[in-house]
């Protein structure tokens, strides 16, 4: 992917991810962690912003460098809310087990493009 394409690709997936969290949040609100305090739909919609926030830091090229280095900080502290979907799916179908048990390793390369976006910047 080109250098002026990454941004903007990486920028609209966290927009798309943004929105989900609003607009299916019942999806999100399971994977929060019990040790997060308050309200499990509090931290879905938390999370929603953030997304939101990165893909627009992420797609102004002003911004840019500070949006990569927030984006890759985002998809680390997710990670422990993709290890409780696998936990939580590992007696669902071979599909959705296979879809959440996925997700895992795909946070490097997240972090590692959202790192390469600021660096390039």
């Amino acid at each position: 992917m080109s250098r002026h394409r990454a941004p903007l690709a990486l920028a609209a997936l966290l927009g798309l991810a943004g929105v989900m969290h609003f607009r299916k949040p019942e999806f999100f609100d399971p994977l929060v962690p019990e040790q997060l305090p308050g309200d499990a739909r509090l931290w879905t919609e938390l999370s929603g912003v953030a997304e939101l926030a990165c893909a627009a830091a992420v797609a102004v090229p002003a911004t840019r460098r500070v949006g990569g280095l927030a984006a890759a900080a985002l998809f680390a502290a997710v990670f422990p809310a993709n290890v409780k979907m696998a936990r939580d799916w590992s007696t669902r179908s071979a599909p959705e087990r296979a879809f959440a048990y996925g997700r895992l390793p795909l946070q490097v390369p997240l972090v590692l493009w959202a790192l390469k976006v600021r660096r390039d910047a």
